[in-house]
């Protein structure tokens, strides 16, 4: 148990006592006067609070250009137990030229979670998308583009060895259809790179947890059924992975009914599932059904993870719908976030707090 839960437990505690105490006292001096009283404190106050007492963490992914604006910090910083690298530890960021690496952006975000007694989540060491064209279309052989990958994961996890908790090892390497994603590591380096990577980037952390991510696996379909064949085949094989990550960007209203099964049937694997990246979007303009309809998804999907004594935490996509990057990618869609372009609360920051029990 956590100092956090432990400290939530004897608050709990103490509140029954208090209580027990009052009605006890008001039976031997109902003629005293009622004195006023402060109102009762909130116990669940923030989205780390109420994760923290389900046993959970929950995180934000951080834009790095932002944590210098004293509203976006002060919410990230107080809100969120875990914090994930949107952009600054992608390939592109830390290795733009080959032999070339750049942690400037990931160690202000270890920095920040440090400061703040967060977990960091890092993301991500092998993925086909924001690669350098070096890598993309470099045109390696094999036994090159295995030493390249090899030797990224290395410096990046090793540089930040101990400062992360988990790793998207390789994101999103599946298609629709739970085949393997077409990718420059599937076409030249075959099946084997995912095996590889996870055993490259245990070499270089071995406290880490290691993972797989992919977005659209959600609920029980061809495309996680692929995933679930890979990570059952990866553990008989011994290789080193801890954790499947669903991303969650969701739709309003098309919340996979079959989430908890398929969050069940990933642990019973034996492996940690984690939410990683939760958004649900809406078409614009929001409404205030819209917005009710988005605080029970928010719920549903953050209950679904807490029913599982397996899922480790939940992740949203970001803090505010002005930050987001669901409308430069899904046009005339957005309002995906549990805060408004205001940085003010929307009702799905209620649904999420709902989700963990609170």
């Amino acid at each position: 148990m956590s100092p956090h839960v432990r400290k939530a437990a004897v608050v709990a505690a103490a509140g029954t006592l208090v209580a027990g105490l009052a009605i006890y006292g008001s039976a031997q001096a109902q003629e005293e006067p009622v004195q006023p009283h402060d109102p009762p404190v909130t116990q669940q106050s923030t989205l780390r609070a109420a994760a923290e007492a389900s046993g959970r963490f929950v995180g934000t992914a951080i834009n790095d250009g932002l944590l210098s604006d004293p509203t976006y910090s002060s919410i990230a910083s107080s809100e969120f137990s875990s914090v994930t690298a949107e952009n600054v530890m992608k390939w592109e960021a830390v290795q733009p030229s080959q032999g070339s690496f750049d942690f400037s952006g990931g160690d202000r975000l270890v920095d920040f979670a440090q400061a703040n007694d967060q977990q960091v989540w890092g993301h991500t060491l092998v993925w086909h998308s924001q690669l350098p064209g070096w890598v993309s279309g470099g045109g390696f052989g094999a036994d090159e583009l295995r030493g390249v990958m090899n030797d990224h994961i290395a410096e990046v996890a090793g540089h930040f060895a101990g400062e992360v908790a988990y790793w998207d090892v390789v994101n999103e390497a599946f298609n629709e259809d739970g085949t393997r994603r077409q990718s420059v590591f599937q076409t030249t380096l075959g099946d084997g790179y995912i095996a590889e990577a996870f055993r490259a980037a245990d070499a270089a952390d071995p406290n880490a947890k290691l993972c797989i991510n992919d977005y659209n696996i959600e609920g029980v379909n061809a495309k996680s059924d692929g995933v679930y064949e890979l990570v059952s085949s990866l553990l008989d094989q011994g290789v080193p992975i801890d954790c499947v990550g669903f991303q969650s960007h969701l739709i309003v209203g098309q919340v996979p009914g079959d989430l908890q099964q398929n969050i069940e049937r990933f642990t019973e694997l034996g492996v940690e599932v984690v939410l990683t990246e939760i958004d649900i979007r809406m078409t614009m303009p929001s409404d205030a059904a819209k917005l009710e309809q988005q605080r029970q998804d928010y719920e549903t999907v953050v209950a679904a993870c807490t029913a599982v004594p397996g899922c480790a935490g939940a992740t949203v996509w970001g803090i505010s719908d002005r930050d987001s990057w669901v409308p430069d990618v899904f046009p005339g869609e957005g309002a995906a976030c549990p805060w408004d372009e205001n940085y003010q609360r929307k009702p799905a920051y209620d649904g999420i707090v709902a989700g963990f029990g609170s």
